[in-house]
């Protein structure tokens, strides 16, 4: 696996190291010996898939509070979405700022989200899916939102939101901190 640190401070963008052969290619896409090279939080407690049926399905912004506090790693098996994480650490140099890039099932890549960020996508193809490996389990009295469009963050979006749950809709303004 190839690991490239992102703006924000541990996330990392993660390519996939490529053996080729006549049969087509094998590669890694997870290894908790590397991640702990890098790190990065190697603990697998599950995984799930989301499946979004139109272009424009806006998921997000999502996190946990601190005690179930989720680092996830994030890959586009079908279709593509702009993949974004926002930094919601206090002591953090990186606080409230953001960054996102294009995940899509052609480019393999996979971005790492560490504990303490909000993470959401937009989907930029019909029938996209997304797979999530979480370092723990769901905790919903713990789930935490902030607003994909709120000020304090700025996220620029590369597209027209078209669907969006009222939950991730209706999320307040992020207040000074």
């Amino acid at each position: 696996m190839i690991f490239q640190e992102a703006a924000l401070g541990g996330v990392f963008e993660i390519s996939l190291e490529r053996k080729v052969d006549e049969r087509g290619f094998f590669a890694r896409s997870w290894c908790r010996q590397e991640f702990e090279q890098h790190g990065l939080n190697s603990n697998l407690a599950q995984c799930s898939v989301s499946f979004n049926s139109k272009k424009g399905t806006l998921r997000g912004m999502h996190y946990q509070l601190d005690g179930y506090a989720e680092a996830k790693l994030v890959r586009c098996t079908k279709g593509a979405i702009y993949d974004v994480a926002v930094d919601m650490r206090p002591g953090s140099t990186t606080f409230k700022q953001w960054t996102g890039t294009e995940l899509t099932a052609t480019n393999q890549r996979a971005l790492y989200i560490p504990e303490g960020c909000a993470h959401g996508f937009l989907t930029l193809e019909d029938e996209t899916e997304v797979f999530y490996q979480i370092s723990e389990p769901y905790h919903p009295e713990s789930a935490r939102g902030v607003r994909w469009n709120d000020p304090a963050f700025g996220i620029v979006w590369p597209g027209p939101v078209a669907v969006i749950s009222d939950r991730d809709l209706i999320y307040p303004d992020f207040g000074p901190t």
